[in-house]
């Protein structure tokens, strides 16, 4: 059927079936549902069947972006294409780290699932065998290329980017890719150092470039000679960029859309003092840097100077301006008519709140992700989804968009024998719903997870960086459209199970008067009632969400 137009009689063949079927709507009844939408929306653009996939993955990007509001941002080509996206702005990781995040969304399986919490395991021979978002692909007609960060790189993803299963061709990754935590940052007095703050003259970097300049000429490389490469299949490109992540190491120029006095400070850049020590994160992979371990700030509470702050603010906004410019130039080559175009991050990073800065938390601020899906057709204008979705339901749902396969199976509660299912939930009821401002259903709670060594913080073991042998507690947290509920329990590493008897702190945050997450409630007495239900919800799980 590849290449073959949807027609509108086919569409309404199913429309009518679906009419019929019993108002208590199976798992089944909604895939066909999905599908039904599908069709018409691709009848009425005369499309085929399977369109280009373009997925952008930014690391360590949290939504500080023009079309989310940051007045700091100088994002114009990632607005530019969110004016013909649905923009999401309660999407969800479901964990602050990059490996388990990634290798979750890749696979629609959560970190439990996975049994990653941290960079060294490689699913497939410690868990199951389970169907990856590119292999599904693959196997289905679309040849597959990875450029840059998709999968974490290391063991996480067998030290190939699960080459041999999920792409049609050679994965890259730049070679300067081999200086990225060299001492490469000069100081104001000439030594070279492994600083945080990094603005850098790209010729005098070694190799005379930056390793996101290099995955740009790659990608770009193929998309202008994707007809060859491909065969005539329809492609799923992969492009993963490492800024904003730490070192904050960019060309300098861009410091100058980013005036200091300007910059904005976090309001709430102190410690809550109700937050439980167990949920902070003493952020040591900033402590780590040269600049910062000048600073000889206290561990694990030492508070960043606003001045310090101040110039990691500018120069996150600087990189990401960045990296704007790379996507800018990228997307000058795809047809956005004929391309599902996909732009996320692996989670968020905080920026001096709370005190807090990196990820390692399950503040919202640490989880929270820019989502922008391009339809061809479908998002003709900007569309602000405010539904609560995770990273987990972008597999699902690029399977309904591409329709290279049957809609996903709900994994079942012992999913480590089905090679292929979803634990997350397709988005293309929501898609067009929206579009249509039509009323739609999303999820009433979303889940995440970050794993500690103990209740304290440290720094060895790192608690910020637990191993799995390390790991003790897990802070597992719920977040609805009005509450965070989080609870740091008793963790066995090695069955893989939670006690949800032992408990070393709690949080929970109103939204509503509190959207910064400042105030924890957990100890309210008058607010049981609410901690009673969202505990309930959260020991439920995300299946009854």
């Amino acid at each position: 059927m590849e290449g073959r137009p949807y027609t509108t009689n086919s569409y309404r063949r199913r429309k009518h079936l679906f009419k019929q079927l019993s108002p208590i709507a199976t798992r089944e009844a909604l895939h066909e549902m999905q599908i039904c939408i599908l069709m018409l929306v691709f009848a009425r653009l005369g499309a085929t069947l399977k369109p280009d996939v373009l997925l952008l993955v930014v690391d360590d990007l949290r939504p500080a972006l023009g079309v989310y509001g940051d007045r700091n941002a100088r994002t114009p080509n990632i607005d530019n294409l969110a004016s013909k996206s649905f923009v999401f702005t309660n999407a969800f990781a479901q964990q602050a780290l990059c490996a388990p995040s990634r290798n979750s969304l890749l696979t629609s399986r959560r970190p439990d699932s996975l049994h990653l919490y941290d960079f060294y395991s490689y699913w497939r021979d410690s868990v199951g065998n389970f169907t990856t978002l590119p292999q599904l692909l693959k196997e289905n007609g679309y040849y597959t290329q990875s450029v840059g960060k998709i999968f974490h790189p290391g063991i996480s993803s067998n030290f190939t980017d699960d080459a041999l299963y999920s792409w049609s061709g050679k994965p890259f990754h730049p070679k300067t890719d081999a200086y990225k935590e060299s001492k490469v940052c000069v100081n104001a007095d000439g030594q070279l150092a492994r600083n945080l703050i990094c603005p850098v003259i790209v010729k005098s970097q070694p190799g005379g470039t930056l390793p996101d300049l290099e995955s740009l000429e790659a990608a770009s490389e193929f998309l202008d000679n994707k007809d060859k490469i491909t065969g005539g299949k329809p492609y799923f490109l992969g492009v993963g960029f490492h800024k904003p992540h730490v070192p904050l190491k960019f060309p300098v120029e861009y410091l100058d859309l980013h005036p200091r006095d300007e910059v904005v400070l976090p309001t709430n850049r102190w410690r809550p003092p109700l937050l439980p020590p167990v949920a902070w994160n003493p952020w040591l992979d900033v402590k780590n840097r040269d600049d910062i371990r000048r600073l000889n700030l206290s561990f694990p509470f030492g508070v960043m100077p606003d001045n310090v702050t101040r110039e990691i603010i500018r120069s996150y906004n600087a990189a990401t301006s960045y990296i704007d410019d790379l996507i800018g130039r990228l997307l000058k080559k795809v047809d956005l008519d004929s391309t599902v175009v996909v732009l996320i991050s692996d989670h968020g990073w905080s920026r001096g709140e709370h005190g807090e800065f990196s990820k390692f938390s399950n503040f919202d601020v640490s989880t929270r992700v820019p989502l922008l899906i391009h339809v061809p057709g479908l998002s003709r204008a900007e569309v602000i989804v405010d539904q609560l979705v995770e990273l987990v339901d972008l597999f699902p749902t690029l399977v309904d968009l591409t329709q290279a396969a049957p809609a996903l199976e709900i994994c079942a509660r012992d999913g480590h024998n089905s090679k292929l299912c979803t634990e997350g939930r397709s988005l293309v009821p929501i898609l067009v719903a929206n579009e249509r401002k039509q009323v739609s259903t999303g999820k009433r709670a979303v889940f995440s997870q970050y794993p500690r060594p103990g209740a304290f913080p440290t720094q060895t073991p790192d608690s910020d960086r637990p191993r799995l042998k390390d790991i003790s507690i897990m802070g597992y947290s719920i977040r609805t459209p009005r509450y965070r509920y989080t609870e740091w329990i008793k963790f066995n590493h090695t069955s893989f199970m939670a006690d949800w008897t032992t408990v070393y702190g709690k949080e929970l945050y109103d939204h509503l008067i509190d959207p910064q997450e400042n105030m924890n409630l957990a100890s309210r007495g008058e607010l049981n009632f609410v901690t009673s239900s969202l505990r309930k919800q959260l020991i439920l799980g995300w299946r009854y969400a």
